[in-house]
């Protein structure tokens, strides 16, 4: 597969400042991560290493992705620290990562209930482990008589209609994994069903995947679609929020690598080395940041009731398909901003439509209504891809071939437009039969 990296004159300036700091003794990185970590680390660091200087490049993953690929050898960033997997895959395969085997720490286990800890070919390796879950407001819930959900299909019931939010996987890293949890753990339709749902009782699709775990911890959402560490460490810093587990989940490696063509490798293997280290990985379960380490809980020291990544995983239904999910990045991205985030506004007046009209002909049954009901349902949560053009290697070939051809640029706009555009209808026409069922209970 291959992330799109336009080439952006922000590049070109961010390629001459690496270069003035790539002096000797510092090490620059990119990483998807929130400050609160990063600030952690480089603290750590610098301080047991006062010869090394860290830079920390804040970027989405995909942004890391593209950034990373633009840059020549000698320009490029000593480090790449991220959560989705599918990004180094793209990375080593373009062969921008150098392998570091020889820096994992023999006290992690091999594998987390059969995912790889560290890459096979020693080209990235597990830093912490994350899994897929629900924060909510307990004082929002409360307020608003609001039940705790416990699975991704509670978010679909009309109760929690305007109460949801959760972020776009074009936009975070974290929300592409946890869609492709979804998708992988419920099946292609069922899963999109179930998203589409879950989009229409959202508040909000928000730009960045921080903006979920802020506005939950700010009462600003009832509940968000989040990686356990944005509602874990809102809990232990005190926020009114709660954290689950659903069992359609994944738990998989938060990642570390070598990048290609950095000026100081050296440098940079011993920060990668400090962060496998036990110290690196206590520091993951400060209050702040409530991230789960890879080494297993019996070889540190943890916080009292702190979840074990180890048993969640025994537990998860999901065994999650890096190759899978790399595979169709960009049609999953796509798909999800044509379908969901372009047209938000239409599928959350389809989805209130729809629980207003089941709730009438709950009170007054009326046949003709149920039909028109159903067909409602079915025009504002089917996804304008089936599971057999997902399947398809020519289709999905023209999401991850060059874009730089004309054609191909051409007819990916072409049948985004499309799917934009059948979005469009379907939420109109579902929300006027939804209207129609609703008249017929009267």
């Amino acid at each position: 597969m291959t992330f799109p990296s336009p080439l952006r004159p922000a590049a070109v300036l961010a390629a001459a400042l690496l270069a003035t700091l790539a002096q000797a003794g510092t090490v620059s990185v990119v990483t998807s991560f929130p400050k609160e970590l990063t600030q952690a680390y480089k603290t750590a660091f610098e301080k047991a290493n006062p010869d090394i200087k860290l830079e920390i490049l804040n970027k989405s993953t995909t942004a890391g992705v593209a950034y990373v690929r633009e840059l020549s050898a000698g320009q490029r960033p000593e480090i790449f620290w991220a959560s989705a997997p599918d990004a180094f895959e793209v990375l080593g395969k373009a062969r921008l990562l150098e392998r570091i085997a020889d820096l994992a720490n023999p006290a992690a286990p091999k594998d987390i209930a059969g995912y790889p800890i560290n890459d096979p070919d020693g080209l990235y390796l597990g830093q912490a482990l994350g899994g897929y879950g629900l924060m909510w407001n307990t004082r929002y819930l409360a307020a608003k008589k609001l039940p705790a959900p416990a699975e991704w299909a509670d978010l679909t019931k009309p109760v929690y209609h305007s109460h949801v939010a959760l972020s776009s996987p074009s936009r975070s890293g974290t929300t592409h994994l946890t869609v492709e949890a979804i998708l992988q753990g419920e099946g292609w339709d069922k899963g999109w069903r179930q998203l589409m749902q879950i989009a229409g009782n959202s508040s909000a699709i928000t730009e960045r995947s921080f903006g979920v775990p802020d506005g939950v911890n700010n009462g600003q959402f009832g509940i968000g679609l989040v990686i356990d560490f944005f509602g874990l460490s809102g809990k232990f810093s005190g926020f009114p929020v709660e954290f689950a587990y659903p069992s359609v989940t994944a738990v998989v490696p938060a990642n570390i690598a070598l990048v290609a063509g950095g000026k100081n490798p050296g440098e940079a293997r011993r920060f990668i080395s400090f962060a496998l280290s036990r110290e690196g990985q206590e520091l993951l379960t400060l209050p702040q940041l409530a991230r789960l380490p890879v080494l297993p809980p019996d070889q540190m020291k943890m916080p009292a009731g702190y979840p074990n990544a180890f048993e969640v995983a025994k537990r998860a239904k999901v065994k999650f398909d890096a190759d899978l999910s790399a595979a169709r990045y960009y049609l999953v991205t796509a798909l999800f901003d044509q379908a969901i985030t372009f047209r938000h506004k239409e599928l959350q007046a389809a989805s209130a439509a729809i629980h207003q009209a089941d709730a009438a002909l709950a009170a007054r049954p009326n046949a003709d209504g149920a039909a028109r009901l159903q067909r409602a349902r079915e025009l504002a949560f089917t996804p304008p891809v089936s599971e057999a053009m997902a399947k398809d290697a020519t289709f999905l070939n023209l999401f991850t071939s060059n874009k730089k051809n004309a054609d191909t640029n051409k007819e990916v706009t072409a049948t985004e437009s499309s799917w934009n555009t059948k979005a469009l209808e379907n939420y109109r026409q579902a929300k006027q039969l939804a209207d129609e069922a609703r008249a017929l209970a009267k």
